[in-house]
């Protein structure tokens, strides 16, 4: 562990605006874990946001997927089949969110590789001297 790292105080970040309706529903969800873990302040809003962002639209593409009307493969204006969009924009949210995941220790192979602190008790050392 990096003794000399800079530590900035731990808080629950206001997400931006921006966000998706379900980005906004993980961002709730996933930053009380992460502040709780010790793992999340201020600095680190622009990579949750980021994260969460991918979160949304990894799910709105995966609702339109399950409609009974998706295709796999789609025929374009021209004639050429194509593989539908909604799968690159899935494919690529996935790889966007696994991205960061690692980088808050959200899946199991890297939280293994996170260093949290221990919290330690702070002692009076004038304690043993008596009175």
């Amino acid at each position: 562990m990096n003794e000399d790292a800079p530590k900035p105080d731990l808080s629950i970040p206001v997400p931006g605006d921006h966000l998706s309706p379900e980005a906004l529903m993980e961002w709730g969800r996933i930053s009380r874990e992460l502040h709780k873990l010790g793992l999340l302040t201020e600095i680190d809003r622009p990579a949750l946001e980021a994260y969460c962002q991918a979160y949304g639209r990894w799910v709105a593409a995966e609702r339109e997927m399950k409609k009974p009307d998706f295709s796999l493969i789609i025929t374009t204006p021209k004639g050429a089949q194509i593989q539908n969009p909604l799968i690159g924009i899935a494919n690529t949210a996935v790889e966007i969110m696994r991205k960061y995941l690692t980088e808050f220790g959200m899946t199991p192979s890297s939280r293994s590789r996170v260093i949290v602190p221990k919290k330690t008790e702070k002692t009076n050392p004038f304690a043993a001297m008596g009175s």
